[in-house]
């Protein structure tokens, strides 16, 4: 549409379902690549797409011609028929259902970038429950502890 101009920065969280570590060192960075690629072709823009051995985070400037709930839905199907075409896994691949976004002004980009580029490092000293649920609670993210995701500590 003519003379409309937007930035929409988003972060987005989601995890493997069943919280299993199969991430591993060894497809992370292949699985990272391909989701980004999937951003690109739907005209998002990646920023940054890191995470640990059962979790992602996505980091993209938004085009508000599509939605952020089908953008989700297009990387986590896309991606999980990837990984299990490509046998990165042994048995059937499947992400949880369900995400965390969040919206970031310009000024804070760099500052998420780093945060999701360091997520191997960052949960040597917590976990994964302890991140999401302070990401929902920063965010002022009204939840209930029952429905987010399914977390095996």
């Amino acid at each position: 549409m003519a003379n409309t101009y937007t930035q929409i920065n988003m972060h987005v969280v989601f995890s493997v379902k069943g919280r299993e570590n199969i991430l591993t060192t060894k497809i992370r960075p292949e699985v990272f690549k391909y989701i980004s690629g999937i951003l690109g072709n739907l005209d998002q823009y990646p920023l940054a797409v890191n995470g640990y051995k059962d979790h992602v985070h996505v980091f993209f400037e938004m085009q508000p011609a599509k939605s952020l709930s089908d953008i989700v839905r297009l990387v986590k199907s896309n991606s999980s028929k990837w990984i299990n075409e490509n046998k990165l896994i042994t048995g059937k691949f499947s992400w949880q259902e369900g995400y965390g976004g969040f919206s970031y002004s310009r000024s804070q980009r760099n500052n998420v970038i780093q945060y999701i580029m360091k997520q191997e490092e960052h949960h040597h000293k917590r976990t994964f429950r302890e991140e999401y649920l302070e990401l929902l609670k920063s965010f002022e993210i009204d939840f209930e502890e029952k429905y987010v995701f399914e977390f095996y500590d």
